[in-house]
């Protein structure tokens, strides 16, 4: 019987989502001295920096960086896992909660990590979003294959 189709391609989906998310840039945070660039690493000062005007990192958050990585690489691992499906619905699980704090996380860090900046997100923003539809379906499609399965035990 070939299972382990769909889960592959949505699991796939889902690592690949939050891989940008955790490289690519979230949005921008808007002071009246500077603009931040946001990322899962940290605040970085956008812009070249002249007559001493700060540059690099304004606030590290390598937490954050941690999580929404975990998360993609344990979803680039669940792929693999077809052979143990009890073991790849429970990493899938971890997933989802990994991908759902990194969601609060990154609200967290927008909105109270610069005072007094307005931030604007990117559309990268909706990731998570996506990751987690993503990973929820793969779960579902498991658990169906999971249920094919035995019902092909039950009747040999």
């Amino acid at each position: 019987m070939v299972i382990q189709r769909w889960q592959s391609l949505l699991l796939l989906v889902a690592a690949v989502m939050m891989g940008c998310f955790t490289f690519f840039s979230i949005g921008q945070v808007a002071t009246t001295d500077y603009t931040f660039n946001f990322t899962s690493m940290g605040f970085t000062y956008e812009g070249e920096a002249t007559d001493g005007a700060p540059s690099g990192t304004f606030l590290s958050t390598w937490y954050f960086f941690a999580l929404s990585l975990t998360s993609a690489v344990l979803l680039l691992i669940d792929i693999f896992l077809y052979g143990n499906l009890r073991l790849q619905k429970r990493v899938a699980w971890v997933s989802v909660l990994l991908i759902v704090a990194s969601a609060a996380v990154c609200a967290t860090l927008g909105y109270t990590a610069v005072e007094g900046g307005s931030i604007e997100w990117s559309e990268l923003v909706i990731a998570p979003l996506i990751a987690l539809i993503g990973t929820l379906l793969a779960i579902n499609r498991i658990q169906s294959d999971h249920n094919k399965l035995r019902a092909v035990d039950r009747i040999r």
